[in-house]
């Protein structure tokens, strides 16, 4: 068993081009022994934004903070506390916080190669 507190997990910004004060924590990753999820916690601050793109693989997500705007680039959701969301593989998604002091979010992603950055997979 792993036991930890956000605040004590290093938070860094989200450096993806196109991406607005946003940033990331890593909170379970294959660095603490994680072998099929990956959860992290992003807080956007008002005018962040991160824009539409895509992956192979799902994301599930829950509102922690505040208030934002989730997108496909075809319907645009307001996401409000306890909110939750399913994103399938290969959707468009996107996030904006235009009015919020922060948006604050849990996303979950299954761990795969290429969804987990080199600092996170471990040893």
């Amino acid at each position: 068993m792993f036991v930890s507190h956000y605040k004590d997990v290093e938070e860094k910004d989200v450096t993806i081009e196109g991406v607005e004060n946003t940033t990331i924590r890593w909170l379970v990753s294959p660095k603490i022994g994680a072998k099929n999820f990956a959860m992290r916690y992003f807080v956007i601050r008002k005018g962040g934004k991160i824009p539409i793109h895509q992956h192979d693989w799902e994301h599930e997500i829950f509102i922690v903070k505040g208030e934002g705007y989730i997108t496909n680039g075809r319907k645009t959701v307001k996401a409000i506390p306890g909110s939750f969301l399913y994103v399938p593989p290969n959707e468009p998604h996107g996030y904006e916080n235009p009015d919020s002091e922060t948006f604050e979010f849990l996303c979950i992603i299954p761990v795969k190669e290429e969804s987990i950055p080199p600092e996170e997979k471990g040893q």
